[in-house]
């Protein structure tokens, strides 16, 4: 009996089963990242305060949800929403990161549910965490102890170094010997709290202002041959220490000139947070307590201190980044005047200066 051959396949059939496959793979995956990025951005209730503002659209609202790590896809979430007609509201409002975004819009949509227990506290350059724990406890339901205790707690500042790149481990390397291990980091601004709020989320709200320092000015961290932190605690003594940003840079380029020649600091401010039980800076007798013996005096140890002696601005910051080269290692104000720095390259002159501009 002959054989019968089987036909061969058209290589177009062929070709059109590769497409169909394909198509089914391609829509598959599709699918399952639609799915993914519906999905809230946490399994576990996480509360966070979210601002509307004058102007404020649905598109808006859902880019910034985006921008902050509260949403996973704004065009998805706009997509999802499409055949709705939220109208959003003006105000504050607690969202919880767990609910999907049709949950988030009901919220945001109802102005009955807008938050109006808030309180706005100014927390100026120069403070100590102390300074800052105090003037929140006064108008917040969280305490003074809760807050410095938390700012000095090494397990819960690890926690914060994994998530914020500004914060590095060298804020532990001398654990024992500084007062309080995120003094420096907790941002001078103005901010808006709620009176019932948490020590972790007012804690963040500071630091979420020191990374946004940070990031606006990470070229210039990147170019530095000193560390995160080494910047942080310089920044620290040059806020004390001049108070216009020309006159901060001309500090900073002093001190760094002194540590360059292995110079001791000898800052004042160093003293006085050494000394650190004293409610007011004009009480701080600096001069009659520079031999004190402290890991943050600087007029007795080389180098920099154990750590930030307070919370400086951004242009303490920036001037300590971009400060200004000289043949300066001495300087003074003329605090019974106007103001004015004087600085000079000797002791000599420095001393003449100190006769000319303080003893009177």
């Amino acid at each position: 009996m002959p054989l019968v051959k089987k036909k061969k396949q058209p290589l177009v059939k062929k070709i059109f089963l590769v497409i169909v496959v394909f198509m089914m793979i391609a829509g598959y995956f599709a699918y399952t990242t639609y799915q993914t990025l519906t999905q809230p951005v946490s399994e576990t209730t996480q509360l966070i305060n979210f601002e509307v503002v004058a102007g404020d659209t649905m598109t808006s609202v859902l880019a910034r949800l985006e921008s902050e790590g509260h949403i996973r896809n704004r065009y998805v979430a706009r997509w999802m929403l499409r055949d709705q007609a939220f109208l959003v509201y003006k105000g504050n409002f607690m969202l919880d990161t767990s609910l999907s975004v049709n949950e988030m819009m009901a919220v945001l949509s109802n102005p009955a549910l807008a938050i109006q227990n808030t309180v706005r506290i100014t927390l100026p350059p120069g403070f100590w965490a102390k300074d800052m724990a105090k003037r929140i406890s006064t108008f917040t339901n969280v305490s003074e102890e809760d807050l410095l205790s938390a700012w000095n707690d090494e397990t819960y500042v690890q926690s914060l170094i994994n998530e914020y790149p500004v914060l590095t481990n060298a804020i532990l390397t001398r654990k024992d010997d500084v007062r309080v291990l995120l003094e420096g980091y907790l941002s001078p601004n103005t901010y808006e709290f709620f009176v019932d709020t948490s020590v972790d989320a007012i804690t963040r709200t500071l630091l979420k202002e020191t990374q946004r320092v940070y990031t606006t000015h990470k070229a210039a961290f990147d170019q530095s041959k000193r560390s995160i932190h080494d910047i942080f605690v310089m920044a620290s003594i040059v806020e004390f220490e001049a108070s216009k940003f020309e006159d901060m840079r001309k500090v900073a380029g002093v001190f760094y000139n002194r540590l360059n020649i292995n110079m001791r600091l000898q800052s004042s401010v160093t003293v006085c947070y050494a000394l650190y039980e004293f409610e007011d800076w004009r009480d701080c007798e600096s001069y009659a307590n520079q031999q004190i013996r402290s890991p943050y005096n600087t007029y007795v140890i080389s180098g920099l201190p154990a750590g930030p002696i307070l919370n400086p601005s951004e242009n303490a910051i920036l001037a300590t980044l971009d400060y200004q080269t000289s043949r300066y290692f001495y300087f003074l104000a003329d605090i019974y005047g106007d103001g004015t720095v004087y600085y000079a390259e000797t002791f000599a002159q420095h001393q003449a200066n100190i006769n000319k501009y303080l003893k009177r």
